[in-house]
């Protein structure tokens, strides 16, 4: 026989529990707090086992709310997957970084976006195929990296970028 807990709560505990109100966020506000708070892990010098399975839930959590807010364009959507590719990478599950490396280009070509966030989705195919042992292909995708970055106008953006293929080794 299996004995089921039961719960007694009195009339004036059940008020008190529903006056409370737990704040309210919006999936743009999670999407955004997750996100930072992944890049804040991603900048760590050494990243611990428990962090790496953290930034892997807390990566998947910001692009799954981006995906439920109305404010959602395809460019957040391109910036989630290079974020995933990136946290992959980090991780060493190349396969899973290539993946979503490859969701950030299609992504991106598809919607048009600026060669930013073109370019980064190549710079992410060529960082995931570092951890694949892939060196050959990983140049091909920098190489186009590289081809975006020359149609960039904006050279902050530039500046990150090429630091970023080059630190591709």
């Amino acid at each position: 026989m299996i004995v089921q807990p039961t719960i007694v709560i009195n009339e004036s505990e059940v008020a008190d529990i529903m006056k409370t109100e737990a704040p309210v966020f919006s999936h743009k506000q999670l999407a955004a707090t997750y996100f930072n708070q992944v890049w804040d892990l991603l900048e760590k010098e050494n990243i611990s086992l428990e962090e790496q399975e953290q930034m892997i839930h807390l990566c998947h959590s910001s692009f799954w709310h981006w995906t439920q807010a109305e404010e959602c364009t395809e460019k957040n959507l391109s910036i989630g997957y290079w974020q995933l590719a990136r946290v992959y990478a980090v991780v060493g599950q190349g396969e899973n970084a290539l993946h979503y490396a490859k969701r950030c280009i299609s992504m991106s070509l598809e919607a048009g976006l600026a060669p930013f966030y073109i370019g980064y989705g190549y710079e992410a195919a060529a960082r995931a195929c570092i951890v694949l042992q892939q060196f050959d292909e990983s140049q091909k995708y920098k190489d186009t990296a590289y081809v975006y970055v020359e149609k960039m106008t904006d050279e902050e953006s530039k500046k990150l970028l090429l630091s970023d293929l080059e630190s591709l080794k």
